[in-house]
């Protein structure tokens, strides 16, 4: 799945991106590329977080450039490379630090979407 520079719900927020360097996201031709669904949902969800003013998107960016060095240093083959779930743990660790949610809000969220039956439809909820 790509998203191009020019359209698109993320198009606008390019300035933010790093082009070049650690936290450059994926591009293929200068779009952004994801891989499944979930990256480009948690790249908007750390956009939407940064436009209603909750974080900050140079601590994120550090934040993400801090986790891929760190997931480097962990893995020096670079075998199971994955740039956004660094950019999810990423930001899971800087909602928490801000306190917009908790350790247990994720693991309430967790056991409440592993309870549910085989089969459901994942891509919304019914709450």
């Amino acid at each position: 799945m790509t998203l191009p520079g020019g359209s698109g719900a993320h198009a606008d927020a390019s300035y933010l991106l790093d082009s070049a360097g650690p936290a450059a996201p994926p591009r293929d031709n200068g779009e952004l590329v994801f891989a499944a669904p979930w990256e480009s949902q948690a790249f908007g969800v750390a956009l939407a977080l940064h436009d209603a003013g909750c974080i900050d998107w140079q601590d994120f960016r550090q934040a993400l450039i801090r986790e891929i060095g760190d997931w480097e240093a962990a893995h020096p083959s670079g075998e199971g490379w994955s740039y956004y779930e660094c950019w999810l743990r990423s930001l899971e660790r800087l909602v928490n630090g801000t306190g917009l949610v908790t350790a247990g809000d994720l693991r309430a969220r967790l056991d409440l979407l592993a309870a549910r039956p085989s089969g459901h439809d994942h891509r919304h909820d019914h709450e």
